[in-house]
């Protein structure tokens, strides 16, 4: 049974230090889905989780919109995802995702829910509703055992 938690992030110092501390709990093989509107904060989530695995440099980090498909070396190979421009599942197939999710990485998917048929069964889904400006609120998800312990660990 998948778990759940929500999290009001005050701030954009919020978000950044909920993705640092995303990131220290990941593993190997994680696969975390970014949901939420244009402007909602996907790719500076993806960065401050990318901080977390400790990538060299987060500016690297952006939105991998028109190249789709971002690699970032760290303590464990960030692949950064943008399924913006998709058409739908099968077209994020035909990018070789399965290869990545079994390279033993952590994927970051945004636009997860363009893709959602191509997500493995095991994954952190993160959904993120602005509030208001600065505000927003996370609903996270953790489907899988791994997964769900992410999720309680956030919560504690």
């Amino acid at each position: 049974m998948p778990l759940s938690a929500a999290f009001d992030i005050p701030d954009l110092a919020a978000t950044e230090e909920f993705g640092r501390r995303l990131g220290s709990l990941l593993f190997r093989g994680a696969v975390v889905a970014l949901t939420g509107p244009l402007g909602a904060g996907k790719t500076h989530l993806a960065r401050a989780v990318a901080q977390g695995l400790d990538v060299a440099n987060p500016f690297v980090v952006t939105s991998p919109t028109f190249v789709l498909i971002q690699e970032y070396p760290a303590r464990i190979p960030i692949y950064h995802f943008d399924a913006y421009r998709l058409s739908g599942a099968r077209e994020f197939l035909e990018l070789g995702v399965e290869e990545y999710y079994e390279s033993g990485g952590v994927c970051l998917i945004e636009w997860a829910d363009r893709v959602a048929d191509a997500l493995p069964a095991e994954h952190l889904k993160i959904e993120i509703r602005p509030v208001d400006e600065n505000r927003r609120r996370f609903e996270v998800t953790g489907t899988g055992a791994g997964f769900e312990r992410v999720v309680q660990q956030l919560s504690e």
